[in-house]
């Protein structure tokens, strides 16, 4: 597998677990929050969902590696892991605008 398909195949992966709209929204507060992240407790009810539903969508989330969770004492806190969806972003737009090459 060449170095562009590992980016591809990682770039599909994060998309694919975005492509959902609990994991979307979370994505998206997890964005406003910044680099402090939010505690668990925080996301459900800023989402307005069950903890297991959440815990599935977290469990999904750091599976791609754009979540990260750690704990601090009784509390949960996730994180975005910014460089790679900063990275996710690069890949995604790195051509815009060069145009098709003729064949």
């Amino acid at each position: 597998m060449s170095e562009g398909d590992m980016e591809l195949d990682k770039a599909a992966v994060c998309l694919s677990k975005l492509g959902n709209p609990a994991r979307l929204a979370m994505f998206r507060l997890l964005v406003k929050a910044g680099d402090e992240g939010l505690a668990v407790g925080d996301i459900q009810k800023e989402l307005d969902m069950p903890h297991s539903t959440l815990s599935h969508h977290i469990s999904h989330m750091m599976t791609s590696g754009l979540l990260i969770q750690s704990r601090e004492g009784r509390v949960l806190r996730c994180r975005l892991d910014y460089q790679l969806t900063n990275s996710l972003l690069e890949y995604l737009m790195e051509d815009c605008c060069k145009g098709l090459q003729e064949a």
